[in-house]
């Protein structure tokens, strides 16, 4: 982690603010109540209390700018005691997936090849936050690339998960769900290619968003899989990543996939669902998201999530999508044979790392050796499977089918939707594994985005919801609900509804304990 400002004469970590969901954070600081910057530096405390470095703390964050963070704080205090308009998170921290382009932070994709970059730009949801006046801490962790299930592939070491620090945070984005689910930030920004804001969401116990694709510009997010990236919120609370939702969704004339249809009404549709009332709202259960391979916690508290939906008031049917089965190898020909393409611009010639630039190599030689020195074995196995499924001999058995696959996964999910308004699932098959387990085993860790990875093809709106903790492990779980494009308010009706009536439940306290961890410092 690189700090631009160590903290100095700093008193204990105040617990209160740091355990606020966002939406409670902003009133308090718009009714003047305490101020953006005593927030601001009671987060910053947070994370220097219980950071850390890789080999024991949460590591959620690789860059911290505390200087940057007070500065915009201040303003957002400025611009409130002004009395004029100001958005519903003016004043509230957050933290960003280090795979948005920052032009005061470098932006590093968690990768050596682009370690120290600074981008000439900011990304498109990063300059609406500033707009909004929330206030960005620094950047977050992630699987190099955001290739991974774990943040195992971070150059820059692992992420912890907050519950039990032996565990992952779930990957791409376990930088940025460990970062809420720690108490050091109260929001956060993620990418989700194949489930990698839901899936560590699931396994930290916050609330993590896949917005309908194209609904929020994907203009300065370092591309992965340009037909299946999609930046979305992550939260404390369903309310939270609807006011975020809101503040970074819209169309956008730099992003050519940016659609114009209006934003879903997704703060209205949470406040509704607070309120308990389903009826009406049909809601299929996926029938194959289930059986072998899912842990029995992870069963027992999705069964119990779907009864409280009935309670509710829905209507719960199951319903059949055969071809998800073709979801994870159709996933993973395409998804890699985008980064094949999408890669090739780390030349070692324009920006970033460059080896062998010694006047003794010509130029496809410092390509070759920036290449084998910047990317890690992940990248290259995704680079290598692309590559391979784009070539000349390959493409229609292996890509052409991939896409005919997910034609047919489209669908299913347009028949599904005919006859239901949401769908709903475990959001991964089993709680946080240990670091290390999976390491060695690239199928078994592609496996925990057996769930999510369905709407990432279809390119529907999908989040997760914590729903308990699984009597397993004492981990958390996570209730996935789907809705079809452009109805993300769907969803957030009806996780809203589900958080609402389990408030105070067996999942425990928001934030984990890590007292232990704050005074081994």
């Amino acid at each position: 982690m690189s700090w631009d400002t160590q903290r100095s004469g700093a008193g204990p970590v105040d617990s209160e603010l740091v355990s606020l969901d966002a939406a409670e954070l902003a009133r308090r600081i718009h009714a003047r109540e305490v101020s953006s910057v005593e927030v601001t530096r009671a987060h910053l405390e947070r994370i220097e209390a219980v950071d850390g470095p890789a080999e024991s703390g949460v590591h959620a964050f690789l860059h911290l700018d505390a200087d940057g963070a007070l500065a915009a704080a201040g303003a957002a205090d400025r611009a409130i005691a002004d009395g004029g308009p100001v958005s519903p998170l003016a004043g509230v921290p957050i933290a960003l997936k280090d795979n948005l382009t920052t032009t005061d932070m470098p932006t590093t994709c968690a990768s050596r090849i682009l370690e120290g970059w600074r981008p000439p730009y900011d990304a498109t949801v990063v300059t609406r936050l500033r707009a909004a006046g929330l206030v960005p801490l620094g950047k977050t962790n992630l699987d190099e690339f955001a290739m991974g299930s774990s943040t195992e592939n971070s150059a820059f070491g692992p992420s912890r998960n907050p519950w039990d620090l032996t565990r992952i945070p779930g990957g791409s984005g376990g930088g940025s769900s460990s970062a809420v689910a720690a108490g050091e930030s109260p929001l956060a920004l993620g990418s989700d290619t194949g489930g990698s804001i839901r899936q560590p969401g699931a396994v930290t116990g916050t609330v993590g968003v896949k917005p309908t694709y194209g609904t929020v510009s994907r203009y300065g997010l370092v591309a992965f899989s340009s037909s299946l990236d999609q930046i979305g919120p992550c939260a404390r609370s369903v309310l939270d990543a609807a006011l975020l939702h809101e503040v970074i969704g819209g169309k956008d004339a730099n992003d050519q996939t940016s659609v114009s249809a209006p934003l879903p009404p997704v703060v209205e549709a949470a406040q509704a669902g607070a309120r308990g009332d389903l009826a009406g709202v049909r809601v299929g259960v996926v029938s194959e998201f289930s059986g072998e391979g899912y842990h029995s916690g992870v069963l027992a508290a999705f069964t119990d999530a779907v009864r409280v939906l009935g309670e509710l008031g829905a209507d719960v049917v199951e319903v059949s999508c055969p071809s998800f089965a073709y979801a994870l190898p159709a996933y993973y020909l395409i998804a890699p044979s985008e980064a094949s393409s999408n890669l090739a611009r780390f030349d070692a010639m324009r920006y970033g790392l460059r080896v062998g630039d010694d006047g003794e190599h010509a130029a496809d030689e410092v390509m070759s050796l920036t290449r084998e020195a910047g990317f890690g074995a992940e990248v290259k196995r995704r680079i290598m499977i692309g590559t391979h499924a784009l070539s000349a001999g390959s493409y229609d058995a292996l890509y052409g089918k991939a896409q005919k696959a997910r034609t047919l996964i489209v669908r299913d999910f347009t028949a599904a939707f005919e006859t239901c308004d949401v769908l709903v699932s475990p959001t991964t098959p089993t709680t946080a594994f240990a670091i290390g387990e999976r390491s060695d085993d690239p199928l078994a860790m592609y496996l925990a985005d057996l769930c999510t990875i369905p709407s990432n093809l279809a390119g529907n709106a999908a989040l997760s919801v914590p729903c308990g903790r699984s009597a397993d492990d004492g981990l958390p779980v996570g209730l996935q609900v789907m809705a079809p494009a452009l109805a993300d308010d769907r969803a957030y009706r009806v996780a809203a509804a589900y958080e609402a009536a389990t408030a105070g439940s067996a999942a425990g306290p928001r934030i984990p304990e890590l007292r232990a961890l704050e005074t081994s410092r």
